[in-house]
């Protein structure tokens, strides 16, 4: 009998994982620390989300905008603040549902990956909290120990999630063929890494994913 192939399994966080979208809570909890001003920052915050979930904001614009809020403080500045979001905000929205889907995956031995739109230092303590050693995410820009506010590297967001998935396996001297493949998303932003893998998976799924997922007859599957 052949061995079983490895498997290979992808979460999105926002609205996947999690009940609400990781910059968007984080900006909504700056503002609420006075970090950021609501009346200057509110009302773009909630475009910017309305664009993204509709499919329509730019790559660059979305990233910048929220990884700009990061800007001018290091790293070791933003800790305190960073470990209390998580505490706060990003656990108390997490359905058990979610914890159970990824704790399965854990235990049946699969390769797990989160790859996320969000910027990885605002996502790397919650892949922590679930237990996922491997993330990819947007990466932000330091310069002399400081956020700028740019990014670098392709961005980890529409076809950039497969491109960096890629270029990951690449480096562990893997490729996607090597897998039996898995990805979860709620995001029509994520069509091409749900095409990119052999079993698909809508989770709570935007109406333009929800659509296209009862056309191929992708599983469907909900969290919230």
């Amino acid at each position: 009998m052949a061995p079983a192939q490895a498997r290979l399994t992808l979460f999105d966080l926002d609205h996947t994982l999690l009940h609400g979208d990781s910059d968007v809570l984080w900006c909504e909890f700056l503002m609420d620390e006075g970090v950021l001003e609501r009346r200057d920052f509110a009302a773009r915050n909630v475009d910017m989300e309305a664009r993204y979930r509709s499919g329509t904001v730019g790559v660059e614009e979305f990233a910048r905008f929220y990884v700009g809020t990061l800007t001018g403080r290091t790293a070791a500045d933003w800790e305190p603040l960073r470990r209390r979001f998580l505490r706060e905000i990003v656990a108390p929205r997490i359905p058990r549902d979610a914890t159970r889907l990824v704790d399965d995956h854990l235990e049946a031995g699969d390769l797990v990956v989160m790859t996320t739109a969000t910027n990885h230092f605002i996502t790397e303590l919650t892949a922590q909290h679930f237990g996922i050693a491997h993330l990819l995410a947007t990466l932000p820009e330091l310069a002399g120990g400081r956020f700028t506010g740019g990014v670098t590297g392709t961005l980890n967001m529409r076809e950039g999630k497969v491109t960096r998935l890629h270029a990951w396996l690449q480096q562990r001297g893997q490729s996607l063929a090597d897998f039996h493949s898995t990805a979860y998303s709620d995001s029509i932003n994520d069509l091409p890494l749900l095409e990119a893998v052999q079993a698909p998976v809508a989770v709570d799924p935007d109406p333009r994913l929800g659509g296209i997922a009862r056309e191929r007859g992708w599983k469907v599957l909900h969290l919230s």
